[in-house]
C-alpha cells in the first residue's frame, strides 16, 4: 500500500492528542499549527480522537479553530457540531449543542466496577473520581482549570496504577472478568466499555461517506490515523494509513497490520507535521507558511 495520498479532498485525519498533536510534556501544539491551518484551507477534516473528556476537547477544539466532529474518552462518544454535516447524522441525538452518538455506558456503571476492584487491590491504584483537583494536576501536569475539565468524565474511569507490574496484569484481568474492557493509555488504565477509537473512526468515516453520497460525491475516502499509545491501536488498525508518532516515554504501539504503516522520526506535534506532510504531498505545495514552529 502506498503511503501517499494525492487527493487530499478525499482524506479524513483522525488524531490522538496527548503525545501526538500535543507535546507529551508541555501539551503544546505549536509545531503542528501551520500544517493544521493549511489543512483547514484545503478543507481536509482533522478529527480529534482522544481519551480526554468533552469538556477538555471543546476548549482545545476552539483553540485550534476546528469545526469538525471529535471523539472523546477513547471512542465512548462522538460529538458533531451542528454544521459539521448538511443532514442529521444517523443514530445521533441532540445534546449540549452537538449531535452526539454514544457507544458506551455512563460513568456510574464503571465506578461500580472500580469499587469492586478496590476490595482486592486496595492501596494499589488511585481513581480519578477520588483525586482532588490538585492531585489530578500533579499526576497529569495539567493546570487546575484543565484538571477540572479532565475530571468531568461521562463514560469511564481512569485509574493511576501504583502497584507492581505483576499485580497490574492481575488487575486488568480482574477488570475484564467484571465486564470492563480496560485500555492502557500513556498515563492511566481506563476502566471502560467495549468502545474504542477504532470503532468510532469506522462509524464516523461511514457517516462522512453517507453525507458525501447525499451531495453526489462518490470518491472513496481515505483515513489517516495518528497516535502514540496502546489505546490508539484500534484506531491505527482501522485506518487506511496508520501513523505511529514517536514518544519520549513509550515504544511505538505494536500493530498487527504490516501495510500502510508510517512511524515518525520526530516526537509529538513535530512528528505529526512531518508525517502528514510526507503522506499528503499537496500540503508542501499549498503550505505557504514556511515558518514552522518548533514547540
Amino acid at each position: 500500500m502506498s503511503l501517499l495520498i494525492q487527493d487530499a479532498s478525499s482524506a479524513l485525519i483522525f488524531s490522538d492528542l496527548d503525545g501526538t498533536l500535543l507535546d507529551h510534556h508541555s501539551y503544546s501544539y505549536e509545531a503542528a499549527l501551520s500544517t493544521l491551518q493549511t489543512l483547514a484551507k484545503m478543507n481536509v477534516p482533522v478529527i480529534l480522537n482522544t481519551s480526554k473528556t468533552a469538556a477538555e476537547v471543546k476548549v482545545i477544539h476552539k483553540e485550534l479553530g476546528l469545526a469538525t466532529p471529535f471523539i472523546i474518552e477513547n471512542g465512548a462518544a462522538i460529538y458533531m457540531p451542528k454544521n459539521a454535516f448538511a443532514a442529521k447524522p444517523k443514530e445521533a441525538i441532540w445534546q449540549d449543542g452537538y449531535w452526539v452518538k454514544t457507544f458506551a455506558s455512563k460513568r456510574s456503571h464503571w465506578l461500580g466496577i472500580v469499587a469492586k476492584l478496590k476490595e482486592r487491590f486496595a492501596g494499589q491504584f488511585e481513581g480519578f473520581s477520588n483525586m482532588s483537583l490538585e492531585r489530578i494536576s500533579e499526576v497529569t501536569g495539567l493546570s487546575n482549570t484543565d484538571a477540572a475539565a479532565a475530571a468531568k468524565r461521562l463514560y469511564g474511569e481512569p485509574v493511576l496504577w501504583t502497584g507492581t507490574d505483576a499485580n497490574k496484569t492481575l488487575f486488568i484481568e480482574e477488570a475484564r472478568k467484571l465486564g470492563a474492557f480496560p485500555l492502557v493509555g500513556g498515563r492511566f488504565i481506563h476502566i471502560c466499555g467495549d468502545s474504542n477509537k477504532g470503532k468510532a473512526l469506522t462509524w464516523l468515516s461511514k457517516e462522512y461517506a453517507r453525507q458525501r453520497v447525499n451531495k453526489g460525491l462518490t470518491t472513496k475516502l481515505s483515513t489517516i490515523a495518528l497516535g502514540d499509545g496502546n489505546n490508539d491501536i484500534a484506531m491505527l488498525e482501522a485506518a487506511t494509513i496508520a501513523v505511529r508518532i514517536k514518544s519520549p516515554v513509550n515504544p511505538p504501539p505494536p500493530l498487527t497490520r504490516q501495510d500502510g504503516v508510517y512511524t515518525s522520526t520526530q516526537y509529538g506535534p513535530s512528528g505529526w507535521r512531518e508525517s502528514i506532510e510526507n503522506i499528503i504531498p499537496e500540503l508542501k505545495n499549498n503550505n505557504t507558511n514556511t515558518g514552522h514552529g518548533h514547540g
